[in-house]
């Protein structure tokens, strides 16, 4: 992320997470925790922490491969410190590889 900011835009919350409004906008219907700042439009504004839920919630649908909602959900009570901790280092492996790629590039 860049600067910290205390809320986010729906597009760059999209930009951030590589998800579609319509999956946001969805998954905050379906998980409480997930409750972005709506103005007078309807425009939603995101803090880090719904950030930060949004790319565990990624991490089980995309990673661990738990599709359902409830399953998700059941993830995410029991297995989150376990899941906490499989995401931070997918995160440090994928940035590894990428700084990896970048090297042989300059070779």
């Amino acid at each position: 992320m860049e600067a910290h900011k205390a809320y986010y835009s729906m597009r760059e919350v999209m930009q951030q997470t590589e998800l579609p409004a319509s999956t946001l906008r969805y998954w905050e219907t379906q998980f409480k925790e997930l409750e972005p700042r709506k103005d007078a439009h309807g425009d939603r504004y995101y803090s880090e922490r719904d950030i930060a839920f949004i790319k565990q919630v990624k991490y089980i649908r995309d990673e661990l491969k738990i599709t359902r909602i409830e399953a998700i959900k059941n993830e995410l009570k029991s297995g989150s410190r376990n899941t906490d901790a499989r995401q931070r280092a997918t995160e440090i492996l994928l940035r590894l590889r990428q700084q990896l790629v970048e090297l042989r590039a300059n070779i």
